[in-house]
């Protein structure tokens, strides 16, 4: 269980982030909200800066506070893959629990995660880092945000991202939404719901109609409606 200071440590500072998306003044290339379950785990997204591989790039990851914070560091790991750190470990930082030396109590989650963020435009190697080439991380940037979609938790935390991400999918694919909601050939094809049709048919339309009124359908009408009640539908 968190401390008493722990909380009120870490609701102060989810107030300070709230405001600045109020006023319009994020934490650039950062967003961060705690999980409505636990206030120790926060949820973040890195957005890949300009002139680097990870331009682009949404990196959705995890930092899970001690009970004792902000007098001990937190853990941190990145959940999207990105080339850069290991998926699900824990990412060896000045401001992680791998050096509880060197923290300091005036950290913030906005200072770890632009820590983290310069961090991973470094080359340097460290627990949790893995080599890969610049075209490897470009790909891995590009299909970043498809990638987290289909994260449930993200999808709960990061609404804005997702709606960013269909709209996206709407550009490559704009029949999509007309496709979908476009009847089927089944219903337009239907005699009953053309019998609905307050616009009465051509008149050759309806020969062919009936000529064209295969016997199963016959059978089923009277099957349900029975004899006197299908012939008017049958006459449509």
């Amino acid at each position: 269980m968190a401390e008493k200071a722990c909380v009120k440590r870490l609701q102060k500072e989810y107030r300070a982030l709230c405001k600045t998306v109020i006023l319009q003044e994020p934490v650039s290339h950062v967003v961060a909200r705690p999980s409505p379950n636990d206030i120790l785990e926060w949820h973040y997204v890195l957005e890949g800066s300009e002139g680097t591989p990870f331009a682009g790039g949404l990196y959705y990851g995890k930092i899970k506070f001690p009970p004792e914070y902000p007098f001990k560091p937190p853990g941190i790991s990145m959940v999207t893959p990105n080339g850069r750190f290991m998926t699900h470990k824990k990412i060896c930082l000045s401001m992680s629990d791998f050096h509880p030396e060197s923290w300091n109590p005036m950290w913030s989650v906005s200072s770890i995660l632009t820590g983290l963020l310069s961090f991973m435009m470094d080359t340097s190697p460290t627990t949790g880092s893995v080599t890969t080439t610049v075209a490897e991380k470009q790909k891995l940037a590009k299909t970043s945000l498809a990638f987290n979609c289909k994260n449930p938790t993200f999808r709960k935390l990061f609404p804005e991202y997702v709606e960013k991400y269909e709209e996206q999918q709407l550009l490559v694919h704009p029949d999509q939404e007309q496709v979908s909601s476009m009847p089927t050939q089944a219903e337009i094809s239907s005699p009953l719901l053309d019998g609905l049709n307050s616009v009465e048919p051509h008149k050759d339309m309806e020969n062919q109609r009936r000529k064209s009124l295969p016997t199963w359908l016959l059978l089923l009408l009277v099957s349900i409606f029975g004899v006197v009640m299908a012939l008017p539908l049958l006459q449509l």
